[in-house]
């Protein structure tokens, strides 16, 4: 039922809109929407006895009523790296990336909407996890991305029947064309970063961890960040779980040196973020000029009292040949992290602290 789903606020102004009438994003700053929804801390949580699914936390779910949407996504398996170092195994989900989690959460929303389409952009993983749970909820799909996207990616998103269109220009045209059709009467806009249901769907990822680990979580969380849904989605399951009584980690941010302006941000003790240049990086799913969220994850990191760190290319490569000696095969941005706090760091960023890191991406796909 439509009328359960709680509604979008905005974080700038206060703006709240009902999900079934809303624009993509807030109509008086034009700034991403959250979430007005807090989960009951006294509800039962009892994933083992949920679906194999992200559904499991259904408890802690913006989705109140049965779900139908499911590739038995999350789950995933955590693995140790170093002795106080473990990877959590995300590219074992069903379409070899953590954007399923997200992505099932926005199909099941727009199963309950009955749009005439579904849009997103995205030239990789996002747009192959949309194009599949649309699939699944039986939607119409169609994902724009830039001109120059591999034959590979596009193959990918039109296996699932999702319809491509191609966008002269480069990333930042092709979210401006989507979010052009995203205008129009009858669609929605599945976007992983303006659209809150996707960061409740990846906040999932971190009571995985606390599932895994007998109701506790590590002392830090190591996550990439680009759009920050990963993060941002971690966030919101650290401060729920917190109001359950567990003790709250630190967010250690990794970014890629070439395009790093978060980090620049956080170290300047700056409150937001502003555009650098797109400059080239093996780490392309993070390598995101101007997030829109960046004041959201400034202020999250620096609440955790975690902090920033960049990886160089050089670095970066390594760390994936590095994981590849250990059996894991992973996407060059999947690596960031393991570069930032693995044997391969100059120092020693963990200082002795327990962490988890997300190996986010599959390798060749």
């Amino acid at each position: 039922m439509t009328h359960a789903l709680p509604g979008y606020l905005c974080p700038e102004d206060g703006t709240r809109a009902d999900v079934r009438t809303a624009p993509w994003c807030c109509p008086l700053c034009s700034g991403p929407w959250d979430l007005d929804f807090t989960p009951d801390p006294a509800s039962v949580l009892e994933p083992s006895a949920g679906p194999n699914s992200l559904w499991r936390y259904a408890a802690a779910l913006p989705l109140p009523g049965a779900f139908s949407v499911s590739l038995a996504e999350g789950n995933t398996p955590m693995v140790p790296l170093a002795e106080r170092v473990h990877a959590k195994l995300d590219f074992l989900m069903p379409t070899l990336s953590f954007k399923d989690r997200g992505a099932v959460m926005l199909a099941e929303v727009a199963r309950r909407l009955a749009p005439r389409r579904v849009v997103a952009d995205s030239s990789g993983n996002a747009g192959a996890a949309v194009a599949a749970y649309c699939a699944r909820a039986g939607l119409n799909c169609e994902v724009f991305v830039p001109e120059g996207t591999s034959e590979r990616k596009t193959d990918r998103i039109r296996a699932h029947g999702a319809a491509v269109r191609v966008v002269p220009g480069g990333r930042e045209a092709t979210a401006e064309a989507a979010r052009a059709a995203a205008d129009e009467p009858g669609v929605f806009y599945a976007s992983h970063v303006f659209n809150p249901y996707f960061l409740h769907g990846t906040k999932t990822y971190v009571y995985e961890i606390w599932e895994a680990m007998s109701g506790r979580l590590p002392d830090a969380l190591v996550v990439p960040v680009g759009n920050g849904t990963l993060l941002l989605g971690a966030a919101l399951a650290v401060e729920e779980l917190a109001r359950r009584g567990v003790r709250p980690p630190a967010l250690i941010a990794v970014q890629a040196e070439a395009v790093a302006p978060l980090a620049s941000a956080f170290a300047a003790g700056a409150e937001d973020a502003g555009p650098v240049p797109q400059l080239p990086t093996l780490a392309e799913g993070i390598a995101i000029p101007a997030p829109p969220r960046a004041r959201q994850i400034l202020a999250a990191v620096r609440k955790s009292g975690g902090t920033f760190l960049t990886v160089p290319d050089e670095r970066l490569r390594e760390a994936q040949r590095d994981l590849a000696r250990r059996g894991l095969s992973v996407e060059p941005t999947a690596a960031a992290c393991w570069a930032a706090v693995g044997p391969l760091s100059p120092d020693d960023p963990l200082q002795g602290r327990t962490a988890v890191l997300p190996l986010c991406g599959a390798g060749p796909k």
